[in-house]
């Protein structure tokens, strides 16, 4: 009996530790391993519509307005220096955006281009550089300012969704894992203690394609580099930690003021992720907030009711052939 067990022991001490090894092969980095002197190519697309009611029995001259804004571009990106760190590299980089040549909105094969006058888009000498980290934080952006707005936030846009790679898990992730992030929302408002929820899903590997884009502004996939992408799914929620009827900011306070109110959101992200190079392909996301705020003086008087609901819309998309002169 005992030297019957031995081996059937030993048989399954071996497939133990294989199942666990395995279970640690499976796990991706998902992330880019950069080189100096790389250079990236990618079309950004940003759409955004907001609206803003003002309620208010004082004037108000310089109450927000709302509006649309439609920002594109092709945004060409140099790593300047490339710091290995661990399983990731962080780097310095310069952005600066190329003209779409044809002066028209990127359009799918068969769509016509539109009617409307549209200025053509003249080269860009300004350009940002900033660094990467490895946790996905875009910092120390220099010159972003001398970009047109549209173009800022397009940048915000890529930044975002190029870095989101780094957000991931240290020790990688696993086809149909799932987990959960936290983070802060840094961005001015008259509501305190916001926060974004965010839950993540790779859900699967599929064959994806970087694009083309002709001298007339047709996308068109690129055939001769088929990869297979990992599919990264993320809905996030914007949550509230401060009461509705005292929603005031330290900086409100300290000019006397005090908000109350509600603020809500929700937000999708779909990746795809190049397995062979770690690059965002393409990333979509789609975006809706809502804000009820009533600003008013400490003393409560002059009050100012606000209520916003924004929506939007954007994409990157890695390119690999871009036109070279105007149609």
């Amino acid at each position: 009996m005992k030297t019957i067990a031995r081996p059937i022991a030993a048989m399954l001490l071996w497939a133990a530790l294989a199942a666990l090894s395995d279970g640690r092969d499976d796990r991706l980095t998902l992330f880019p391993n950069f080189q100096k002197g790389q250079i990236f190519t990618y079309l950004v697309q940003f759409r955004a519509d907001k609206d803003i009611k003002t309620e208010s029995n004082v004037a108000a001259p310089l109450s927000p307005n709302g509006g649309h804004l439609d920002a594109h571009g092709l945004l060409r990106i140099e790593v300047l220096e490339a710091r290995p760190q661990k399983n990731r590299t962080e780097i310095h980089a310069r952005a600066r955006f190329q003209s779409l040549n044809s002066g028209v909105l990127p359009r799918k094969p068969g769509e016509r281009a539109s009617k409307l006058p549209v200025e053509k888009q003249k080269p860009a000498e300004a350009a940002v550089e900033f660094t990467i980290r490895t946790n996905g934080l875009v910092e120390d952006v220099k010159d972003l300012e001398t970009l047109a707005p549209e173009q800022q936030q397009a940048w915000r846009e890529w930044a975002t969704k190029f870095a989101i790679a780094g957000t991931f898990p240290k020790d990688g992730v696993k086809r149909g894992e799932k987990w959960d992030t936290a983070t802060e929302e840094k961005s001015p408002s008259p509501v305190a203690g916001l926060s974004w929820t965010k839950n993540w899903q790779y859900v699967r590997d599929e064959p994806c394609r970087p694009a083309q884009i002709s001298v007339t502004g047709e996308i068109t996939d690129e055939e001769k580099l088929t990869e297979q992408c990992a599919v990264i799914l993320s809905t996030a929620k914007l949550r509230q930690k401060s009461s509705a009827k005292n929603s005031s900011p330290e900086d409100y306070r300290l000019h006397e003021l005090k908000t109350m109110g509600t603020a809500k959101g929700e937000n999708e992200v779909i990746a795809y992720i190049s397995l062979q190079t770690g690059l965002v392909v393409r990333a979509t996301e789609s975006a809706h907030q809502f804000m009820d705020v009533i600003v008013a003086k400490a003393d409560d008087t002059n009050r100012v009711h606000y209520n916003v609901e924004a929506k939007s819309q954007s994409e990157v998309r890695l390119v690999t052939q871009i036109p070279l002169g105007n149609p």
